[in-house]
């Protein structure tokens, strides 16, 4: 019987794919399955995952002819996952030795829905540990209680999907909007702090995150940025009033700081951004707008584009 099953998308990372795969090859155990979508890549990432077929047990190829994004990628490894619990990797980060029998020991110790963990962020040599936002570690606790307040970094603005594991029998809570090409893991992170019944948070920090990487959507400014609105949408739709708040500081903070990168936009698609984020801004409530406070340089690039539009 399965345990675990990890499912990880890719594309095109040549440069990294290997580091990752061998990362998991140090990870294998008996009952744990490796799920690799590889999204459509035309690079030499599809012949170095072939290259490890002898070295993984457990290892399940799918390829995409037609990349179709990280979410339904992530989707699709959904699909074929049969473990009791289930993590992700992405194909440019790779895992400390012994990393997910300890996250698989986190679940079974403390027997909730999910655990969420800390991560090392590389950047070059670079090492940093970035702590999940709660300070109560190794206790079980109930995920809507720990999405605000509002003025306060919580479990909803770590949104990474690497960081934690999750028991498959959450079901579609462990789904992504599909249709999404950024900022997918927003309303998920969302839902699953709504709806789930119990999770932790764990000292453990094993996943390595390189930052910066070259063809991350976080480095490109193309039209596929515009789903940052999409998927604010979702977070906003029938969203409890007492989550509003905490919802629309978050919003806030990272529409500034994507109108801070706007250099990385064409200038039509800086229109475009601009226009959907006063769009956007104009639809919230505006009480809580007025009382949303961040810093100054950030109230006053949001008070520019208002006062633009």
């Amino acid at each position: 019987m399965i345990k675990l099953s990890i499912v990880v998308p890719v594309r095109d990372a040549e440069l990294y794919i290997s580091d990752a795969l061998a990362s998991l090859v140090r990870n294998a155990h008996r009952d744990f399955e490796f799920i690799v979508v590889d999204d459509g890549s035309v690079d030499a990432t599809g012949q170095i995952i072939e290259d490890f077929r002898g070295e993984l047990p457990g290892l399940v190829v799918l390829r995409n002819e037609t990349p179709v994004g990280l979410a339904d990628a992530r989707n699709l490894g959904l699909s074929l996952a049969s473990g009791r619990y289930l993590t992700f990797m992405d194909g440019d980060d790779w895992l400390a030795p012994g990393y997910l029998v300890d996250l698989v020991g986190a679940i079974e110790r403390l027997g909730c829905d999910f655990v969420r963990v800390d991560h090392v962020q590389v950047e070059g040599r670079k090492r940093v540990i970035h702590r999940a936002p709660l300070a109560t570690r190794g206790t079980v606790l109930k995920p809507r209680d720990h999405i605000l307040p509002a003025d306060m970094k919580t479990m909803v603005d770590y949104p990474y999907a690497w960081a934690g594991i999750y028991r498959r029998d959450l079901g579609d809570l462990l789904a992504f909007p599909g249709h999404l090409h950024t900022a997918e893991d927003r309303p998920w992170i969302w839902r699953l702090h709504r709806q789930a019944s119990s999770f932790a948070v764990v000292s453990l920090a094993g996943l390595f995150y390189r930052r910066m990487v070259s063809g991350s959507l976080t480095q490109i400014g193309d039209a596929r940025q515009l789903h940052f609105f999409d998927a604010f949408d979702m977070v906003f739709a029938d969203l409890e009033e007492e989550f509003t708040p905490k919802a629309v500081r978050t919003f806030c903070a990272l529409l500034a700081h994507h109108l801070e990168l706007g250099d990385r936009f064409s200038p039509d698609l800086r229109t475009r951004f601009e226009q959907r984020g006063v769009e956007s801004l104009r639809r919230l409530p505006q009480d809580l707008l007025a009382a949303t406070r961040l810093d100054p340089e950030r109230d006053q690039i949001l008070q520019r584009l208002l006062e633009a539009r």
